[in-house]
């Protein structure tokens, strides 16, 4: 292993090498999937193209797309490639509706995924000789077990704490001598303002690096991070439906994150017509994915907005690279690092037998999201009394966490009290967006 490169002589092959690898994997990747998954099938049989039509990259237009809605269609099982028995697990993000996406992966999907993000942690300087502390959720999320299992396949001692307790974190932090931290960027900074508050300055940790995923940050953000921490901050991008982190990594240069182009066909198309763009277009990404044998995704649409660029990078990596996400194409909000849909908080209050009638406000505190919902009662329920109404706030809140993963603060209101709009109702007010944080 280079000190440089985790696989040099992939990370570095000229750009008609990477474009042979990829013609000659979506050939196969085709056929595998045309005659493994049913559902994709369909959607070729009705496009009328066949695998025989797809002799390399420059044919991937011909392929229809997937959508976020295709995979809660065919849930749990309609996108799964081979036969249950080869997987070996399986990782999940919330559905719009409370139907998840659930990702399956067979150790050979695992051991690939684990280079990539093992291919992260030496761009942002890691090796074998360091302390990688893991403080990305475990269990269904995709962030703790991806930096894990890149970690141990780089051969850094790995301290899998996984989110909160942050008194524990600094103490392991401190104790152990980490000198790579993976979290979200929001958690980077709280940690950095609990480290400031205990007296601690930044040159008293051994950290040299961080990686920071799952949530938007600004470039204003990252300074105040590299300045509490005393470190590199690097970015990182996944989806749960492709592979979780590591299908694009910042290097040195933190300039945008290159795309591990041997596993992953990267496009940008008119989110409205779908054409393909030409490079530096600013456009919705769209993947597919060439090794991926439980559940390969051909032309998935990410719905994120970005700008690719084939310009030399100064750290010798030949991969196209993807700005941070521009914004997005559908309604989904990234709140803490999950994402979340209206639909969803609708759902909850239909459940719960509101009407929907509410407004979403958002923001950023210290680094750290706040998540309110104003709700109004029913004329029928309404009621005045404090005690009866903070009772129903934390009967709904109980029920929005247990649909969103995390906990939203209920403001239940008078009924009509919130404006009407003749046109589109404005339900999110985003007020993250003035401190320059595109979500």
């Amino acid at each position: 292993m280079s000190k440089k490169y985790f696989q040099p002589e992939i990370e570095t092959m000229s750009e008609e090498w990477i474009r042979k690898i990829q013609d000659e994997k979506l050939v196969k990747q085709v056929k595998y999937v045309y005659d493994n998954v049913e559902y994709y099938r369909n959607l070729m049989d009705e496009k009328g193209v066949k695998p025989e039509d797809i002799h390399g990259v420059e044919d991937l237009h011909k392929l229809p797309f997937l959508k976020k809605d295709d995979l809660r269609e065919a849930y749990p099982y309609g996108l799964l490639a081979t036969d249950l028995k080869n997987c070996v697990r399986i990782h999940s993000t919330s559905g719009t509706t409370g139907k998840r996406v659930v990702a399956f992966y067979t150790q050979h999907d695992i051991d690939l995924w684990e280079d990539c993000c093992a291919r992260a942690l030496v761009a942002a300087g890691a090796s074998n000789e360091d302390v990688c502390q893991v403080c990305y959720g475990y269990g269904l999320f995709t962030g703790g077990s991806g930096l894990h299992g890149g970690s141990h396949k780089l051969g850094s001692l790995t301290l899998p704490m996984s989110s909160g307790n942050t008194d524990r974190q600094i103490q392991f932090m401190m104790d152990l001598n980490s000198t790579i931290l993976c979290c979200t960027p929001s958690y980077a900074a709280y940690i950095g303002e609990t480290l400031k508050e205990k007296g601690y300055k930044p040159e008293d940790n051994k950290l040299k690096a961080g990686i920071f995923g799952a949530e938007p940050w600004t470039e204003e953000m990252r300074r105040d991070i590299e300045k509490s921490l005393g470190i590199k901050a690097y970015d990182i991008y996944g989806l749960t439906e492709l592979s979780g982190p590591g299908v694009a990594f910042e290097c040195e240069e933190q300039s945008g994150m290159h795309i591990n182009e041997d596993h992953f066909i990267a496009e940008v198309i008119d989110p409205n017509t779908g054409e393909v763009l030409p490079l530096g277009s600013k456009g919705e990404l769209v993947f597919t994915s060439l090794d991926k044998e439980a559940f390969p995704l051909l032309r998935y649409r990410t719905r994120d907005i970005c700008v690719l660029s084939r310009k030399k990078c100064s750290c010798g990596r030949t991969f196209v690279k993807m700005t941070k996400p521009l914004g997005r194409s559908d309604d989904m909000m990234i709140i803490r690092g999950v994402n979340v849909f209206p639909s969803q908080i609708e759902a909850v209050l239909l459940n719960n037998g509101y009407a929907p009638n509410y407004q979403i406000i958002l923001d950023r505190v210290n680094n750290t999201d706040t998540f309110d919902i104003n709700v109004e009662m029913n004329p029928d329920d309404f009621s005045d009394t404090p005690k009866v109404i903070t009772a129903k706030e934390k009967q709904l809140q109980a029920a929005m966490k247990t649909m969103l993963g995390i906990n939203p603060k209920i403001h239940l209101l008078s009924p009509k009290s919130i404006t009407r709009s003749e046109g589109k109702a404005v339900r999110v007010i985003d007020n993250r967006k003035r401190l320059g944080i595109t979500i």
